[in-house]
């Protein structure tokens, strides 16, 4: 039995171990480890990425269970759009932020309803993907005392008088909004 073949049995069910040592031992591709290894979805990225170093197709149901893996590997092992995984990506406004500015560059009208329901994401993408006020998600963002207040100095560069009752629950950032308007 190789060393190869004796580890794999000894790590049968141990797919970062197998992913580990397919980077850095075998240092390429290893077919005999790849159904352990893209059992775990953080390991199927990694594996993608770090061995493969291009798309896994059979991985890919796998890894695009996660919204962060489906972005991650949308940015750089595809380096584009990755329309299968966009509904998943949907589900969580982090990423639907990080895939938007990232990836499509623009507005990503579908999954607006999702972001919408961050303050802190909805702020964001009013701020790096629309670059502008977003009226929209205003009554989200003026839920969060700290991103109702970045929102009224970085977008509306002004007093925001709706969205001063919850600034003012925050002495921090009531004391800053104070002073700058």
């Amino acid at each position: 039995m190789t060393d190869k073949e004796l580890f794999l049995e000894q790590n049968k069910d141990n797919p970062r171990e197998l992913y580990l040592y397919a980077r850095d031992v075998v240092i390429g591709r290893w077919p005999e480890a790849e159904p352990t290894i893209m059992t775990d979805l953080s390991c199927a990225y990694r594996y993608s990425r770090d061995v493969i170093k291009d798309r896994w197709p059979e991985a890919e149901p796998v890894i695009m269970a996660s919204p962060r893996y489906a972005y991650l590997y949308s940015l750089i092992v595809i380096r584009g759009r990755w329309p299968e995984a966009e509904p998943t990506i949907m589900t969580a406004p982090q990423y639907i932020y990080f895939y938007a500015r990232d990836i499509i560059k623009e507005r990503w009208p579908e999954a607006e309803p999702t972001i919408m329901t961050s303050p802190e994401y909805a702020y964001l993408y009013s701020c790096d993907v629309i670059k502008g006020r977003w009226p929209e998600a205003e009554p989200t963002i003026m839920t969060s005392p700290q991103y109702a207040y970045f929102y009224s100095y970085y977008i509306i560069k002004g007093r925001w008088p709706e969205a001063e009752p919850t600034i003012m629950n925050h002495s921090y950032f009531w004391q800053l909004y104070k002073m700058r308007f």
